[in-house]
């Protein structure tokens, strides 16, 4: 008779059981034998990884809180900066190695498929570690154990086109011999990552030259590999995701601030308070004048008094120069849960406004740009230069970014303020750049990797003064600051 054969229990970190079926009893037997040469591999193979920690240092902002799911000996959470580290691993040879080469970090014996922690993370890392997953599904499905609504979940993975290659390269002892379940694609992936309830944010692919040769390895990995067609090819591939929003949100529970930043718009005041919706729990409209040479400031000051009784509106005088100045002036004002911008021409009418507040409230999006690229426009809304300017840079943003946006100068955005303040604590990566504002937000919010959406609208003429914008003067800037975003957000 032939019986079947049970899998055998072992005890892990924290209490609980792990079922150790043939697979895993395989990759734990493989993984401990590991453990004392891994550090070894590791300096053998430092282009690779210096290339993977640079990566996260980028993607992980100092002040979070960082598990690592197949942390080996703990390379990558030693060599990240970060509030807290934890790293779990099933093999207890590589979490005694970890533990004795990084006391700083707190490391446990545990299943990825059951996990135990009793905390949530603002980054999870899953590097390489997928294909060693004997439940895949079940192993992502844990994660929402461990998050919470900001949390982000990056996943680096090998191009299973270098399958060939990397089979070589472990029987020449170039690369450390794997043990690995299974292969998976960035379309696979993609699509566990759906099944289980999160939202993928961007994909990329990373690395390109494997080993370290002045001039050739900075070219390739650095630029060439972001490259159409070496992006192909690259070794690595990367996924960053978050937990889908719950389908039932309590819009009415949030409040929200309206900052109009207004220079020479007299004309438009009033229409701006007397179209606006109202929307969550309470909307206050806060108005920042640009030292103005008409009247502006006085017919803000007279509408507030006007309509005191119906709106809260405050104002003041901005400090500095620039919508950029203005808006960073009405955000610190603001007492709102959800900061959201009009420009004060009022081409992007006040009553759209419903439709941003409906995307950030429902989770949907956590940057939210207004796009006037969708619809027709009024027939002087925008002129044919600035059309064709608009168009150049919803391509070159898109590219640089990995999301999707349109139309990267409509003026009216929406983000957080939770989302801002953390914005503002690492605005020091890009530096103080944009006079504008808009390229602050959607740089700041690319490198938080926040879900980007955007919202269509009708863009009308404006119906008093004249634009503030000159089409050459900052259309050369715009392009310099592209440039300049291109090796702090793309080539890194």
């Amino acid at each position: 008779m032939i019986v079947a054969a049970v899998p055998r229990l072992i005890r892990l970190s924290g209490e609980s059981m792990m079922r150790l079926t043939q697979k895993k009893e395989e990759i734990i037997q493989y993984s401990d034998a590991m453990a004392p040469k891994r550090n070894a591999w590791i300096k053998r193979n430092r282009c690779y990884y210096n290339d993977l920690v640079k990566f996260l240092l980028y993607n992980i902002p100092e002040n979070s809180s960082v598990l690592e799911i197949g942390c080996g000996t703990g390379y990558l959470l030693g060599n990240i900066k970060c509030r807290m580290a934890v790293g779990i691993d099933i093999s207890s040879g590589m979490i005694e190695q970890a533990k004795a080469d990084h006391p700083d970090v707190r490391f446990f014996c545990m299943d990825a498929e059951n996990i135990t922690l009793k905390e949530t993370f603002d980054i999870i890392i899953i590097s390489d570690t997928v294909g060693y997953f004997e439940d895949i599904q079940k192993a992502l499905e844990e994660l929402h154990k461990i998050s919470h609504a900001g949390t982000r979940i990056i996943i680096t993975y090998q191009n299973f086109f270098w399958l060939p290659f990397f089979n070589i390269a472990e029987k020449v002892r170039l690369k450390m011999p794997s043990k690995r379940i299974n292969w998976l694609n960035r379309d696979d992936i993609s699509n566990l990552l759906d099944v289980t309830g999160f939202d993928v944010i961007r994909k990329g692919s990373r690395f390109l030259f494997p080993k370290f040769v002045p001039v050739i390895s900075w070219l390739c990995n650095r630029y060439l590999v972001h490259l159409p067609l070496f992006s192909r090819i690259a070794f690595v591939g990367y996924i960053i995701a978050r937990p889908l929003p719950p389908t039932k949100v309590p819009h009415n529970a949030k409040t929200v601030s309206v900052i109009i930043p207004a220079r020479n718009e007299k004309g438009n005041i009033e229409n701006a308070i007397r179209r606006m919706p109202r929307m969550g729990k309470k909307t206050e409209v806060i108005f920042i004048e640009g030292h103005s040479s008409d009247e502006t400031v006085d017919e803000i000051v007279r509408v507030a008094k006007k309509y005191k009784s119906s709106w809260d509106i405050r104002y003041a005088v901005q400090d500095g120069k620039g919508k950029g100045d203005a808006v960073r002036k009405g955000f610190d004002m603001a007492k709102g849960e959800y900061l959201m911008i009009l420009d004060a021409d009022l081409t992007v009418p006040p009553e759209d406004l419903p439709k941003f507040f409906k995307a950030i409230a429902s989770g949907k999006g956590e940057y939210i740009n207004g796009t006037r690229l969708v619809y027709p426009m009024e027939k002087e809304a925008m002129r044919p230069l600035n059309l064709i300017g608009n168009r150049f840079f919803s391509v070159m943003f898109s590219w640089l970014l990995r999301q999707r946006i349109k139309d990267t100068l409509c003026g009216t955005k929406v983000i957080s303020r939770d989302n801002w303040n953390r914005l503002v604590a690492n605005r020091g990566y890009f530096g103080d750049f944009d006079p504008f504002g808009d390229f602050d937000l959607i740089f700041g919010s690319a490198k938080l990797n926040l879900k980007f959406v955007e919202i269509p609208i009708r863009y009308q003429a404006r119906e008093y003064g004249d634009t503030n914008i000159s089409r050459f003067r900052h259309g050369w800037l715009l392009l310099k600051m592209v440039v300049f975003a291109m090796n702090k957000i793309k080539f890194i």
